[in-house]
């Protein structure tokens, strides 16, 4: 009976044993393996290096790693010999020593587009195969599941800037031509935006403003009252944005007005996306006095001006030529001028004359 239980122990033993070995044959999770990035946000032209820690040797092994080729473009790779087909690149690495020389972890390093001008969050996905520790004694099961690693390229976006140009004078009741002009050298990018202004000053609260544009369907308006843009917005952003938008400034009265340009994220609440304070001086319309007596170089027309320390002078040009025609009147010559009639009469009365006094000598001889 002792000999049995014995025999029973023995094999039973002799099993316990050779399920173990072929526990430790067969292959077991790596569940260590971690994945970091050099930069979480990259700017267009910079790099990022993605690295696969095993958390452990490992002989042999090969990795994939997946990336949006819209976005990147590969650069090199460390850790075994590499291979890129354009979404993926795969590194594959053997411990040809039999386990003297094995690894802890690869990279591979990858460029964002020097051509992105928007904001782009995308993923590093990793998987892995023919995973072994450094002498091959122990296989680890293949990472099926991605490891995915978030990174942002996003450009270095520059602030927008308003400006409103025009030339010349602003007159009053006369429409000007304008440029209302939005501009960045890298505009960050909004689907749905909208352009205002409004009047933070005016010379009195009767002073009206307008400034009109024309939309893209041929409808005017004005961007005080209604702003620019459709009900939603319009999108704006990217590289070397300059919108030009040709207005007409209409001002009622002389004076300063102040007006504010806003530009609003519709998406946001109508939030800020800049703003600009503008002020613009309207001027009187420039006329011309009628009058002989204006003096045609200077343009600087004023009216009937009196000059306070000689009250009796006059400078308006109606004066000027009431003054003219008094003094023709005072230089009128005492003689008038003889007529061609005149001296006639003259010739003959003289011829008269002569003929009279020659009968009355004739007489006289006769005698």
């Amino acid at each position: 009976m002792t000999k049995k239980i014995l025999s029973i122990i023995a094999i039973l033993a002799l099993l316990f044993l050779t399920l173990q070995i072929n526990v430790f044959a067969a292959s077991v999770p790596l569940g260590s393996v971690t994945v970091d990035v050099s930069k979480e946000k990259i700017a267009p032209g910079e790099e990022v290096t993605v690295t696969i820690n095993f958390g452990t040797d490992l002989g042999a092994y090969t990795f994939d790693v997946a990336y949006d080729n819209n976005i990147f473009e590969y650069v090199r790779s460390e850790g075994g010999t590499e291979n890129d087909n354009g979404t993926r690149v795969r590194v594959t690495f053997y411990d040809g020593t039999g386990g003297t020389n094995p690894r802890t972890n690869m990279s591979v390093t990858f460029k964002a587009k020097e051509a992105i001008t928007t904001t782009n969050p995308t993923d590093f996905s990793v998987t892995g195969e023919g995973l072994a520790n450094a002498d091959a004694s122990q296989e680890y099961d293949d990472i099926t599941t991605p490891i995915k690693k978030d990174v942002t390229v996003e450009p270095n976006y520059v602030d927008y800037t308003i400006r409103l140009n025009y030339s010349g004078k602003v007159l009053v009741d006369e429409e000007k031509d304008m440029e209302l002009i939005t501009e960045s050298s890298m505009g960050r990018n909004y689907d749905h935006v909208k352009l205002t202004v409004e009047v933070t000053k005016k010379p009195s609260d009767n002073a009206t403003v307008k400034l009109l544009a024309t939309t893209n369907t041929r409808q005017e308006v004005d961007l005080i009252q209604d702003g620019y843009g459709d009900p939603d917005g319009y999108a704006l952003g990217g590289k070397d944005v300059s919108q030009v938008l040709d207005i007409r400034g209409l001002f009622s009265e002389i004076g300063e007005y102040g007006l504010k340009v806003s530009l609003l994220d519709k998406d946001s609440g109508d939030a800020v996306i800049a703003s600009q304070d503008f002020n613009i001086n309207v001027e009187e319309t420039a006329t011309e006095v009628p009058g002989e007596g204006n003096n045609e170089e200077n343009n600087d027309v004023t009216g009937g001006i009196t000059n306070e320390e000689n009250p009796g002078e006059n400078i308006t040009g109606e004066n000027n030529q009431n003054n003219t025609i008094g003094n023709e009147e005072e230089n009128l010559p005492e003689n008038l001028p003889k007529t061609g009639m005149t001296q006639y009469v003259y010739i003959i009365t003289a011829i008269a004359v002569l003929g009279s006094g020659y009968i009355a000598l004739k007489n006289t001889k006769k005698e």
